[in-house]
């Protein structure tokens, strides 16, 4: 008896007046046609509509909406072909309900081609009653266990609103979002009445779509016009120097060059090593790098409709997905060898010039960043929301294009992770933004450090000490967790990033780790021999960090856990350290020559190419997954699979390398020329006549 009240709940909609209206008319109406030539269509549009009742607004107080409302109706009697295609492509009572199959898109492209309006509604179902069991329990496999917990007025563009029942309906083109949330409304408050259950309706007006019949905004032109010319200038500058025989004379046709593919597909397949470099980072990165897709990729999953969601959640709700819950600890590496490279780069200069060059430092920083993200907001903002739909398709593509229309000079400026997750313009260039902001001051430290050496170190540990304070007072006070624990909700998520995650101040302890590490690599040199106890002492203690930093949090991803501030805290506060300790130990033994086997793997020569590629392979990923998620026209079932799509892993990595070589590479390249010092003046031969001075 539950599964059929909640079946006969899910699809309330459907029925209300709305169905039995058309029912009481239908019949007085075949009695007139039974004879008649339509008789057999108008008998099978009885028979088969009678099942799952139409639905339309035809109580709606819009005027214009309750006309084509009935007259829907009534084309649904006549058995009108575009009429029956909006009825069929509106969503129907699935199988599987407890099953977690409560999604239900309908037919996205019979909607719009039968000239009607596609909407999306959003369907909150709690519990009004709670001294029922086994409601309670068939109410949960609905909600597959609760894997997240979610609200209506919760942000669904970053994280999705995993609680609520997605149900497309197909209604007239005149009738407004809130006619249609009305209307279901009313359906569902009548039906739901004694039963234990209530329901919330929320259609949103961006989740209602029309065909498109306006061609492409001036904006876009514009924009697609410059990428036209920038690609030109690719052309032109490849085939300049595929038949050029010498090196250029001017300043000009050096600029050109820039943009050879010629000349950036070689720097960038290249696998020679510069000789200064920490060749065991790039292994590094592109581990964290691969770990922080797959943590990627695991929440754009959610997004989707599964008809066995149930069969998803059960499987993700063990220990080892640690993988793709702790997505944060992969971006602490980053950032902590951002802080190495940076103390490893300018003590290099300090020690050869006494000084740091702090403008020329910030502004070379800068010029390398802000291209390849301006080129990718466009992008995102103005082209891709043009390439595609698709019944989600409003939420993940171009709400993110309107946020990017309104905040894009956060981003510019790198101060957007100080606004917030939810009116955050691409959320996941949160990360530069941080890394930017930690870099302008870097240069105090690093001074200190090389300047006083005692007291440098004891301002880094004062530093680190602090920000770990700050985490784990700041997620024990408010209750949240930089682990994405089973049963976590969206406004805990959120507020986890707001408060802590995008902050620089909770993120300085593994950056300041990393200016030491840099100090200490570039003062002890590589030749140094440590002994087999001292290297066994290290890889134990790597060991315990690992455990303490991977396996101990595990526990919170299983399906029975109950969230406990003290393990978020203490998770939240130690695990970045522990996690970048490891790291930092790989490198320090690596870069010594100490490192064996795992040096040898973490500093093979493929990986200078990752390196390179890494900025644009974590700007590009979002934006493929939410293409997809976008046109995702219906449910399938799920699979651990899915989470290794190889068609859209070698979509943005194609993506990236595109990306790195049209904008990234070709604007680094007149970076270099903008900062490179002018050629000193050829001295004078000692024959030469000296001008005499007047």
């Amino acid at each position: 008896m539950i599964p059929l009240l909640l079946a006969l709940l899910i699809p309330a909609f459907a029925a209300g007046r709305a169905g039995s209206d058309f029912n009481s008319s239908f019949l007085l109406l075949h009695d007139d046609l039974v004879d008649s030539q339509d008789g057999a269509p108008v008998a099978l549009a009885r028979n088969l509509l009678s099942l799952s009742p139409p639905f339309a607004p035809v109580d709606s107080t819009n005027e214009a909406c309750r006309n084509e409302s009935l007259e829907y109706m009534r084309n649904l009697r006549k058995f009108d072909l575009n009429a029956i295609m909006m009825y069929d492509a509106t969503a129907k009572i699935p199988s599987g309900l407890l099953r977690g199959n409560m999604n239900q898109f309908g037919d996205f492209p019979m909607c719009l081609q039968a000239g009607g309006q596609y909407c999306l509604a959003y369907v909150d179902i709690k519990l009004a009653a709670t001294d029922y069991s086994t409601l309670a329990s068939a109410h949960t496999l609905l909600h597959s266990h609760h894997a997240f917990r979610s609200k209506l007025d919760d942000p669904g563009h970053r994280v999705p609103r995993f609680s609520s029942m997605h149900w497309a309906v197909c209604v007239p083109k005149s009738c407004t979002p809130e006619d249609v949330e009305e209307a279901m409304t009313a359906a569902a408050d009548r039906l739901s009445d004694g039963t234990g259950l209530k329901p919330t309706v929320r259609v949103n007006s961006e989740m209602c779509q029309v065909p498109n019949e306006s061609g492409l905004p001036a904006t876009t032109l514009f924009v697609g016009a410059l990428f036209l010319v920038l690609s030109g200038i690719i052309v032109l500058s490849s085939v300049y120097d595929f038949f050029r025989s010498a090196d250029p004379t001017s300043t000009g046709v050096e600029m050109l060059l820039a943009f050879s593919l010629k000349k950036n597909c070689r720097k960038l397949f290249s696998t020679d090593i510069p000789a200064d470099d920490v060749s065991s980072m790039h292994g590094i990165r592109f581990l964290n790098a691969i770990m922080l897709y797959i943590s990627h990729k695991s929440m754009a999953l959610f997004f989707n409709p599964y008809s066995n969601r149930v069969v998803m959640t059960e499987m993700l709700g063990k220990p080892w997905t640690v993988v793709a819950r702790a997505a944060s600890l992969y971006t602490d590496p980053f950032i902590m060898m951002s802080g190495l490279l940076t103390s490893y780069s300018l003590g290099k200069k300090l020690m050869k010039s006494q000084t740091i060059n702090v403008p020329q430092e910030i502004s070379s920083r800068l010029l390398r960043l802000m291209p390849t993200l301006g080129g990718l907001i466009l992008f995102c903002t103005f082209i891709l929301p043009h390439l595609g739909s698709g019944p989600q398709w409003p939420l993940v593509v171009n709400h993110h294009a309107e946020l990017c229309k309104k905040y894009w000079w956060r981003n510019m400026m790198f101060i957007h992770n100080y606004f917030g997750f939810q009116n955050m313009c691409l959320t996941h260039t949160h990360h530069v933004g941080i890394d930017t902001q930690l870099f302008m001051v870097s240069p105090i430290f690093i001074y200190l450090l090389y300047k006083w050496p005692r007291e440098g170190m004891m301002t880094l540990f004062t530093v680190g000490t602090l920000s770990t304070i700050l985490r784990y007072y700041t997620v024990y006070s408010r209750q949240l967790n930089l682990y994405v624990h089973f049963g976590n909700s969206v406004q805990q998520m959120f507020n986890t990033a707001d408060y802590s995650y995008i902050l620089p101040t909770h993120r300085a302890t593994v950056y300041v780790i990393g200016i030491a590490m840099g100090y200490i690599l570039r003062q002890w040199g590589k030749d140094i021999k440590l002994k087999t106890s001292h290297l066994t002492l290290g890889w134990l203690i790597s060991l315990v960090l690992f455990y303490q930093s991977y396996i101990w949090p595990s526990h919170m991803g299983d399906r029975f856990y109950v969230y406990d501030r003290l393990d978020a805290a203490i998770y939240s506060a130690f695990s970045p350290i522990s996690w970048c300790l490891i790291f930092c130990w790989v490198i320090f033994t690596s870069h010594t020559g100490n490192g064996g086997f795992i040096s040898d793997l973490a500093s093979w020569k493929g990986f200078q190419i990752t390196t390179r590629l890494s900025y644009t392979f974590y700007l590009t990923q979002f934006p493929v997954f939410f293409f997809n998620v976008g046109r995702n026209l219906y449910s399938e079932a799920y699979s651990f699979q899915l989470l290794f799509d190889v068609k859209e892993t070698v979509a943005v990595v194609l993506a990236s390398i595109v990306l790195t070589l049209m904008i990234e590479m070709p604007f680094q390249n007149l970076r270099s020329m903008m900062l490179k010092k002018p050629a000193s003046q050829p001295i004078e031969p000692a024959d030469k006549p000296v001008e005499k001075v007047q």
